[in-house]
């Protein structure tokens, strides 16, 4: 289908494979960076997680450290020796008093400590701090938990409804004298928004979620409500730090990061669209560019592909209509101005054809006119021959009575030639009619000659019934008998010879006459000579046999000075086919 296109459609083709080609190379090179960049957002979001959880942690384990100091304090252990061992209101009130001056001290009110809880043996409760709040009997319980849990150890508990602040506890042990009985339970209630917020201020986009959970994917810390619910178990988390998670229907962009102190996991979750917007439409603006581009560059092409077609199919219209035979009226665009490119030149060089064969055409017309009008003079020229050939008729009688053997025999031959000649209705005639022309010829030129002139021939019967072109022999014979004869004092002996060969006939007159120098022989052959007579002896019959039969036909020439000539046409044994061309018939 592709082979049997418009040349124009082809180039459209062919344009259209090109810069799809491109397009597509270029898009999947735009796709893999994207790609890339996407990684590396992955990356970098990832790492920006682990800074962010490693920075939580790090202000986390100086809470842990700081309730280490009060659970070792000497003055926190004296106080709540006392406190433990006494049953006096009044000195409660003022070791409760002491104990929470310490507190401050310490650093009840450091950063991101909302309050700091101190707890005897007997659950009574010493708070100090910014944001002091009592706690529940069951948080109280869920501490005391833990820390006995722990046996001394830091522990931390989630937020709970009633208190959004993560709370750190261990036990109070006696160091004082190095007993290590229990004597009571700390609790630091830390402001874990007020950390995150301040650590985590790249992590802050729009609908960005900053996610906490514990070892048992208890809630630590969220910013969102409507995510709270979702669990790390959820999902298969690997070792890459980010995945494309589906939750509510919604796709997210998900980080994470493990702590490597608390075990907490830290995680991001922000709405896939929000964070790819920007790449999204990057890639709906490259698409759009692309096809714009490739939309314009088709349309350039097809212009482009116009300027080399359109100039072609109107060359072929041009053929098409010279096709017709209407050969005049062809150059429907004559007005059209042609480029200088290679249609441009085809135009012009059709043009230059079409006129050169309408002048061809008019010349050959002309021609064919004087042809009619040689012919019908030929017509006209005939009257004279037959009334000489009834002359002659009359002379050879007159002869005949009187005696005249030589006259009679002279007429005779003469008017056979002259009635051969005015025959001109076939172009071949046999071998033998041809040679019955030669031998009167001949008969009249031995008269002329009388001793002087030697005539043979070496014909095989079998070829006398060849059809050959009329007139080619006699002419050969003149030529000897005038280039010979006349020109030496002896005897001219004349031979004709006729032999065939690879299905070819050839005809050869030989004689014994001046023969011919080599310049003379070539300007002969080039037919630049000057004959002595009307001059359309050789050539006329080497260009009658090259047209009836080719170029590979015709005279050859053979001579050397003082040693004579031997002329040899070459025609093909053959058949007659039609009346336009005719062969010799064997």
């Amino acid at each position: 289908m592709y082979l049997n296109l418009r040349l124009k459609y082809k180039m459209v083709v062919l344009t259209s494979l090109v810069l799809l080609a491109f397009s597509l190379g270029g898009i999947s090179i735009l796709q893999y960076a994207f790609h890339i960049y996407n990684k590396e957002i992955y990356r970098q979001s990832a790492q920006s997680l682990q800074v962010s959880s490693n920075s939580v942690e790090a202000e986390l384990k100086k809470m842990e450290q700081l309730s280490f100091q009060f659970a070792t304090d000497s003055y926190v252990q004296s106080y709540l020796l006392k406190l433990n061992e006494t049953n006096a209101n009044y000195d409660k009130f003022n070791l409760g008093n002491q104990l929470r001056l310490r507190l401050v001290d310490i650093g009840s009110v450091s950063k991101y400590v909302d309050s700091v809880h101190i707890f005897d043996l007997y659950d009574n409760e010493y708070a100090s701090g910014k944001a002091i709040m009592t706690l529940t009997n069951q948080r109280l319980a869920e501490m005391k938990e833990l820390a006995n849990e722990e046996d001394g150890r830091p522990t931390w508990l989630p937020p709970v409804e009633s208190d959004q602040t993560v709370l750190t506890t261990r036990e109070i042990r006696n160091y004082l004298d190095f007993s290590f009985e229990r004597m009571g339970t700390v609790g630091i209630r830390v402001d874990i928004q007020e950390i995150v917020q301040n650590l985590t201020q790249n992590l802050e986009e729009e609908n960005t979620n900053f996610l906490i959970f514990d070892k048992n994917e208890e809630m630590i810390f969220s910013n969102n409500a409507d995510v709270e619910n979702i669990m790390p178990s959820r999902y298969q988390l690997n070792q890459d730090g980010y995945k494309i998670v589906k939750y509510k229907n919604e796709r997210y962009f998900l980080t994470y990061s493990d702590a490597n102190y608390l075990g907490w996991k830290y995680m991001i979750l922000i709405p896939y669209n929000n964070l790819f917007t920007a790449i999204s439409n990057a890639k709906t603006a490259v698409f759009i560019t692309y096809l714009c581009l490739f939309i314009i560059v088709l349309i350039l092409g097809l212009k482009f592909t116009g300027t080399i077609t359109n100039p072609i199919e109107s060359l072929n219209k041009k053929m098409k209509i010279v096709q017709t035979g209407n050969i005049e009226n062809y150059d429907f665009d004559s007005s059209t101005m042609h480029l200088k490119d290679e249609a441009g030149e085809m135009h012009q060089n059709f043009e230059e054809m079409m006129k050169r064969i309408n002048h061809l055409i008019a010349e050959n017309y002309k021609k064919q006119l004087l042809i009619q009008e040689a012919e019908f003079q030929t017509l006209q020229a005939q009257v004279n021959p037959h009334f000489l050939y009834n002359t002659l008729e009359s002379i050879n009688w007159t002869a005949k009575i009187k005696g005249e053997t030589k006259i009679s025999q002279m007429a005779e031959a003469l008017a056979f030639i002259l009635r051969a000649s005015i025959n001109n209705a076939d172009k071949f005639i046999p071998l033998k009619e041809e040679l019955e022309i030669v031998d009167n010829l001949i008969t009249i030129q031995s008269y002329r000659f009388e001793e002087r002139l030697h005539f043979e021939k070496n014909i095989p019967a079998h070829y006398l019934q060849l059809l050959i072109p009329k007139s080619i022999i006699q002419p050969l014979v003149e030529n000897s008998i005038r280039y010979g004869l006349e020109e030496i004092m002896g005897v001219c002996k004349i031979k004709i010879t006729v032999t065939e060969k690879d299905n070819d006939l050839y005809i050869s007159v030989e004689d014994n006459g001046a023969g011919m120098d080599p310049d003379y022989l070539m300007k002969v052959k080039q037919g630049v000579h000057e004959p002595k007579g009307t001059g359309i002896g050789l050539n006329n019959i080497n260009e009658r046999v090259k047209i009836l039969f080719g170029d590979e036909y015709g005279i050859k020439i053979e001579s050397e000075k003082e040693k004579g000539t031997i002329v040899t046409v070459k025609v093909p044994c053959g058949e007659e086919k039609d009346d336009v061309q005719s062969v010799v018939s064997r």
